[in-house]
């Protein structure tokens, strides 16, 4: 299977700004950390054919051109532009102990969520607080880029700041929210098929669960309970099992 790399840059000019996508035969770089893994830990050499996204549904299939660790041009050999998944599945993933929630964020992403919070639940023994909040949020942002290109996405899912139950509560006034919850009496794989393309918000708790104090004020804003079954799943696997399901409701699979 070919490499693939991102380069937010391959759809947009200088300033950021958007461009038409490049022309089969037209030649594209990629510079900067993504160059020097392609080169010196990929190993990629010119004649190799690989592929290039923008994070934003533009992929390149290119043939390598020239490759050193300052930069890699290549030709592109063929264009592809995936459009946005709508409905977007988003995962409010509870911050955990240990490694469990990067966990259930790798996964997920590589399952095909289109967006990930991270969430500050009552039973969270992990915190982010201070200088920790800014370095969680990109600890998460650098597994979503890695899961994205290992299993080639050609949309980069975002990753929102840290939330509040409070917060969580204005968003499921405006999205289809499903708290995923062992003694709902709904299962997931019950759920119809959405109608709307509101966004479908999938909230998992952390070791401990969810409180039954957010329960109630995420429920009274209109999120539902579902189970994904008769087993309890670890933080780290539930959210992932939920995409999971979802992709083959929407059709996704």
């Amino acid at each position: 299977m070919a490499h693939f790399f991102l380069s937010e840059t391959l759809g947009a000019s200088a300033d950021g700004s958007p461009t038409a996508d490049p022309a089969v035969g037209a030649t594209v770089s990629i510079t900067g950390a993504e160059a020097k893994h392609a080169v010196t830990v990929s190993r990629v050499r010119p004649g190799e054919t690989l592929l290039l996204g923008d994070g934003a549904g533009l992929v390149l299939g290119v043939t390598v051109l020239s490759a050193v660790p300052t930069e890699l041009t290549a030709r592109v050999d063929t264009v592809t532009r995936t459009p946005p998944a709508v409905p977007r599945i988003l995962l409010v993933q509870a911050l955990a102990k240990g490694d469990r929630d990067e966990l259930a964020v790798q996964a997920a992403t590589e399952l095909g969520v289109d967006g990930v919070i991270p969430w500050a639940a009552a039973r969270s023994v992990a915190r982010w607080e201070g200088v920790k909040i800014a370095k969680g949020q990109a600890r998460w942002s650098a597994i979503v880029r890695e899961a994205s290109k290992q299993s080639i996405r050609p949309w980069l899912p975002d990753v929102l700041p840290l939330t509040s139950t409070k917060q969580l509560a204005q968003l499921a006034g405006t999205s289809r929210m499903l708290l995923l919850e062992p003694t709902a009496e709904l299962r997931l794989t019950a759920i119809a098929v959405p109608t709307d393309d509101r966004d479908i918000v999938l909230v998992v708790g952390p070791e401990g669960g969810i409180a039954p104090s957010e329960l109630d004020i995420l429920e009274q804003a209109g999120a539902s309970r579902v189970r994904l079954g008769d087993t309890v799943l670890r933080t780290s696997t539930a959210g992932p099992a939920a995409v999971a399901i979802l992709n083959a409701t929407l059709g996704r699979w």
